[in-house]
């Protein structure tokens, strides 16, 4: 078992507190990212969605996970458990400094989590009177 945190970075001018709508542990928020079979090292063609508030049985034994899947090229099932409570939004301080913000921790087993994609569902707040609708991006894990 190894954890992945995932951190964020952006040039936040005049916005401060970016964060998926619902805060950092936010059920409903979708991580879409490639996985690598630590097995093999088959790279998933497409991304894959995980999220907090989706959750299936282990493959084997006891417990749940939010994603079991299985490598196209060995068959062998990997699995990736999102893990609450260590994210923060990033401020504008953090951006300014250049620092990473903490998002998500994940726990991967079989698979290593190697391109994330910053889709939609994000929010940030301004540091003067004005709203946004939508926040789009990327970066790499």
């Amino acid at each position: 078992m190894v954890k992945f945190l995932l951190k964020i970075a952006a040039d936040l001018q005049n916005l401060t507190n970016l964060q998926p709508q619902g805060g950092c542990d936010d059920p409903s928020f979708s991580y879409l990212f490639k996985l690598k079979c630590e097995n093999c090292g088959e790279v998933s063609p497409r991304e894959t969605c995980v999220s907090l508030g989706d959750t299936v049985p282990l493959p084997r034994g006891k417990g749940t996970t939010n994603l079991v899947q299985k490598c196209k090229l060995c068959s062998r099932d990997g699995t990736v458990t999102v893990i609450p409570g260590r994210g923060k939004p990033l401020t504008q301080e953090e951006s300014e400094a250049e620092n990473y913000a903490p998002l998500m921790l994940f726990e991967c087993r079989g698979y290593e989590p190697i391109d994330y994609v910053f889709g939609g569902g994000w929010k940030v707040e301004s540091v003067s009177p004005c709203s946004f609708s939508t926040v789009h991006g990327t970066c790499p894990f």
